[in-house]
């Protein structure tokens, strides 16, 4: 599967390819999974080492496949203090009257919409038993409508005749669309990038950006909490808070975004332009922006507006059903990471480098559209093939030097996957809550 998706990133990725890169892949890589998990982490990391030399100058890149693999996970190792939960207690996968459904609940507002589709209370056993009660798909649509996440399992064939699988299939694995020309060259160092991304697939993206040069701004509404990964996903940036619905903190976000070179955002088609903010209003205000944006489940078709999230898209995709029914089991089986997020993530990154460098030979600016359910398709491509081998275990070598000073507590973080001549990144800033800064650029 590794030319495979080698072939399928390279294609999307357009014109322009890397040349003269001397890459050095080390380490063995693999998980006991039912895709070719490794093989895509590989490829996804491989392509954004590729571009972050062809950007930068670097005559050699060193990619660590083990380590690779492993950034698919999570990455801080504490020192005398415990990482806060991953998942709100209610969230998981619940058995229906005729099949699996999988409830979301991490995001307060997501908790209380699954809540009241199902008029329970807010207790596992509670929530289980009423679940008992529905048919998948009409409490699949019960949550959505009430403005929550939620996935019933389907097979990977009734995901290809699903009307939004087979809209996914007509999608590019990255889409693309010049947006200007005539603007001067731009490097790494010093680039002002704006992120309006939740979890998980954006925040890896501009993390990799934090740590090659990029001054990363993060933005997050006053009401958005994700403390099980707010560790992971706020390394080497700065962090603030604006209520784009403030006409105060709207003209925060303009003059931000009027010096911004990218905008990396998560917010579903139509949604950004419904706080006032569509395509013409963004070059208006930032002529040579480069706009790099994510979904769950697509651009077309019907659930182009859906919400969702990386396990959600492995349940509606077949993933978590395929996992099932390889595996012999007799509940949803997913993947062993969030596989979906973190690969989209690296190829966002990946497209950000290219579009840069698209800028510096043409002086076009170009702007992309990712999501998590075309990468799942990506993942799932006939020819596919199980990984039995299991990770060796971890060592104090897979470790970092240097202690992180977060803002929960010192910890010690994994080596990251690549080398740029031989350098790794300098993240300037440690990991740190939400909304910990001040909304403005360093200069």
């Amino acid at each position: 599967m590794t030319e495979l998706f080698h072939s399928e990133i390279d294609t999307a990725l357009g014109d322009f390819p890397p040349a003269g890169i001397e890459l050095h892949e080390t380490g063995p890589g693999r998980l006991p999974a039912w895709f070719a998990v490794a093989d895509l982490a590989r490829a996804t990391v491989r392509a954004t080492g590729l571009e972050l030399a062809a950007l930068t100058g670097a005559r050699a890149l060193t990619l660590d496949r083990r380590l690779a693999l492993k950034w698919f996970g999570m990455t801080l190792r504490p020192n005398g203090w415990d990482l806060p939960a991953a998942w709100d207690p209610i969230a998981g996968d619940y058995a229906a009257r005729d099949g699996w459904i999988r409830l979301h609940t991490n995001a307060p507002r997501h908790r209380r919409a699954a809540l009241t589709a199902l008029g329970c209370a807010a207790d596992r056993a509670v929530v289980a038993a009423a679940v008992a009660g529905w048919s998948v798909d009409d409490l699949e649509t019960a949550v959505i409508a009430a403005g929550g996440a939620a996935a019933a399992m389907r097979s990977l064939a009734d995901w290809a005749n699903h009307p939004q699988g087979r809209a996914l299939a007509e999608e590019p694995l990255i889409a693309w669309t010049m947006a200007g020309s005539g603007h001067p060259p731009v490097g790494l160092a010093g680039l002002r990038v704006l992120d309006l991304t939740r979890v998980l697939a954006g925040p890896v993206a501009t993390r990799v950006l934090a740590g090659f040069g990029a001054e990363v701004l993060r933005l997050d509404p006053p009401d958005w909490d994700e403390p099980g990964v707010e560790p992971e996903v706020t390394l080497g940036k700065r962090s603030a808070g604006l209520d784009l619905r403030s006409s105060a903190d709207r003209a925060v976000f303009e003059t931000l975004l009027g010096r911004a070179d990218v905008l990396v955002h998560g917010y579903r088609p139509g949604a950004l332009a419904g706080l006032g903010y569509d395509a013409g209003c963004l070059r208006r205000i930032a002529p040579a922006l480069t706009e790099v944006s994510l979904d769950a489940y697509g651009w077309t078709g019907p659930w182009a507006g859906r919400r969702g999230f990386d396990s959600l898209v492995q349940m509606s995709s077949g993933i978590a059903a395929e996992g099932m029914l390889r595996a012999g089991a007799d509940r949803p089986v997913p993947l062993p990471v969030q596989a979906l997020d973190h690969a989209t993530g690296w190829l966002m990154a990946a497209a950000v480098l290219r579009a840069l460098r698209r800028r510096n030979l043409t002086g076009q600016i170009w702007s992309a559209r990712l999501s998590l359910a075309r990468t799942a398709l990506l993942l799932t491509a006939p020819g596919s093939r199980e990984e039995k081998a299991e990770m060796s275990p971890e060592s104090p070598a897979d470790l970092a030097a240097g202690i992180e000073a977060t803002g929960w507590g010192p910890a010690r973080r994994l080596r990251f996957p690549l080398l740029l001549d031989g350098a790794g990144p300098e993240w300037r800033h440690p990991a740190r809550p939400l909304r910990s800064d001040v909304p403005r650029w360093m200069d």
